[in-house]
């Protein structure tokens, strides 16, 4: 089941040209229902109802999917490009899926939709598997590791699958990448590796890798030792006795027969076609083959890669091609600041961001500064959603360029819900401590008072957000909580807070007038740093040392409920 707009990472050749905007009031329509469904299809409209941008407005985009399409455009004309533009990720499926094999195909898709709409021309976008690459090591996080360890170096589709759910490793892992891409909506054509090789479509590659084996050797052993360079080749024969991927030198080569001859693990001379998936391209070799046959026009990858990026653009070259156009981006780090690893499962899952946030907000996360290296654990959620959600709000009332460069156009392909949460999640998330809610249900009857009219059925993607606090909070912010006791002026500032707060109405909803009121509390104890009356506040009442906006959190929880929750605080055994 979809959990996501349909296509809202996708590229549609006509829509993606085309933004639909209404004349009339947009901050009335934030009240809609119609979060899954696109502006054009939840509304009726008319032609004279639709805009399409103009380009000057595309041109004046800065946002960095803009830029990188620019780039592309250029490419198309100086290679004199016809037909469809093919856009290309890669993914090793020798461990499980993570967020940073997810984050290169949404972002290459923005790439691609920005490009759609700057020249309206047909693109592709294929999502590679290099899957029959050997076995090189043993994930930390699978099962039957013992079982794995007896297939080392065998093509990861003739390993078997440590789940027992499919017929080789690979199948495993290329149907869980399969699956969540397809949850998202994403447009894709999923290519595996062994099908192409054992298919035949890259025997013209591999025989025109044959014939400039010498120019690919003079590329690549330059950047090995001495010992390396004795041993390698570009191609890996799969060992017809064992099954192994070989990394063995070529000791004869036949380019008018397509053979090459090398030496198996018994010993013996095995000669052998190097077509049909005999023999596999060594990893630098294979990427750059790869581009050559599949005439990849744009590909971006992890900054790991930056030379590896370079010398397959050589190596193209010297097979007569045109490499892609493309940029490598900053790796997602784990909490602790190292790389995010397949096979150790460090970081965040896809499945975990999906336990606590949207996949709307994962979008909004991947989406923003490609080139600088964030961390991505637990913590960055929270912000993620909120930040997501704020950029919504802007995008009711943002026109032209100003649009183009919302992450929220980027995110559901320029038809974003008309749906707004009047709540953030940091505060959904204080409302479950507050009120001890242990269902998104309790937290229904304080969000319809603070904004009547706002329903379950109304705001489904709120309802979503309830259910997410919820989660979110007993997982993470409850064991984490530690509540101190005031000092004296901290104590005088509560109680005075709270003798504001019994004289004011008990169905006040005013933010700005119930943060003056907060503010005004702290004032009479003379915090001349108002940010320490805040954090005190957080600190006793709700035990982190972070919290909501108190006006916000009050008109929200209540008047009377706040009063009594400082009350409580007070009063606490701190013993």
């Amino acid at each position: 089941m979809r959990t996501f707009a349909p296509g809202a990472l996708g590229v549609a050749p006509i829509e993606a040209i085309t933004h639909w905007r209404l004349d009339v009031d947009r901050r009335a329509l934030k009240r809609l229902n119609h979060t899954t469904r696109y502006f054009a299809e939840s509304l009726a409209m008319t032609a004279a109802e639709a805009k399409i941008f103009s380009s000057a407005e595309i041109e004046n985009a800065k946002a960095w999917p803009f830029a990188e399409a620019r780039k592309l455009v250029k490419r198309m004309e100086r290679i004199d490009h016809k037909g469809p533009v093919v856009f290309e990720t890669g993914y090793g499926p020798s461990g499980l899926p993570h967020i940073g094999t997810f984050q290169e195909v949404a972002r290459t898709t923005m790439v691609r939709r920005a490009f759609a709409l700057m020249t309206g021309r047909e693109t592709r976008l294929i999502s590679f598997s290099d899957d029959m690459d050997g076995l090189r090591k043993v994930p930390d996080n699978v099962p039957n590791k013992e079982m794995l360890a007896q297939h080392l170096q065998k093509p990861l589709t003739m390993t078997p699958d440590p789940f027992g759910t499919h017929e080789s490793f690979a199948h495993h892992n290329n149907a869980r990448l399969r699956a969540f891409l397809d949850q998202f909506g994403f447009e894709y054509e999923f290519r595996s590796s062994t099908e192409e090789y054992k298919s035949g479509r890259f025997d013209e590659m591999l025989l025109r890798m044959l014939e400039k084996y010498d120019d690919v050797m003079s590329i690549i052993l330059p950047t090995f030792g001495d010992d390396r360079r004795k041993t390698y080749s570009p191609f890996l024969p799969i060992s017809p006795t064992t099954g192994r991927v070989l990394y063995v030198p070529m000791l004869e080569r036949d380019v008018k027969t397509g053979t090459v001859v090398y030496e198996d693990e018994n010993g013996e001379k095995v000669k052998t076609s190097i077509t049909g998936g005999a023999v596999k391209l060594q990893w630098k070799a294979d990427w750059a083959g790869r581009w050559f046959a599949l005439n990849v026009d744009y590909e971006m990858a992890g900054e790991d890669l930056t030379e590896s990026t370079k010398l397959s653009s050589r190596i193209v070259r010297a097979l007569g091609g045109e490499p892609p156009e493309g940029f490598n981006y900053q790796l997602f780090l784990d909490e602790t600041g190292q790389k995010i690893s397949k096979s150790k499962g460090n970081g965040l899952s896809i499945e975990e961001w999906l336990t606590y946030a949207s996949p709307e907000s994962l979008s909004y996360y991947v989406f923003q500064s490609p080139k600088k290296a964030k961390k991505l654990y637990f913590d960055v959620i929270p912000k993620a959603v909120d930040d997501y959600l704020s950029q919504l709000d802007k995008y009711a009332d943002q026109t032209g360029s100003a649009l183009l460069d919302n992450p929220v156009w980027h995110v559901h392909e320029g038809k974003p819900p008309v749906e707004t949460s009047p709540v953030s999640f940091a505060l959904l998330l204080n409302l479950v401590s507050a009120a001890g809610a242990s269902d998104k249900a309790q937290l229904w009857g304080y969000i319809e008072r603070y904004a009547p009219g706002v329903t379950m059925q109304t705001h489904p993607n709120l309802d979503r957000l309830a259910g997410y606090a919820v989660r979110y909070y007993n997982d993470f912010v409850a064991p984490d909580k530690v509540y101190r006791a005031p000092d004296d002026r901290e104590r005088a500032a509560l109680e005075d807070l709270i003798a504001r707060l019994d004289v004011l109405p008990a169905d006040l909803t005013d933010t700005g007038l119930l943060q003056t009121t907060v503010f005004d509390a702290g004032k009479t104890q003379a915090y001349e740093n108002l940010r320490d009356w805040f954090k005190a506040i957080y600190e006793i009442c709700f035990g982190q040392s972070q919290g909501p906006r108190m006006g916000s959190f009050i008109a929200i929880y209540g008047v009377r409920e706040s009063a009594a929750l400082i009350r409580e605080a007070l009063a606490r055994d701190y013993s």
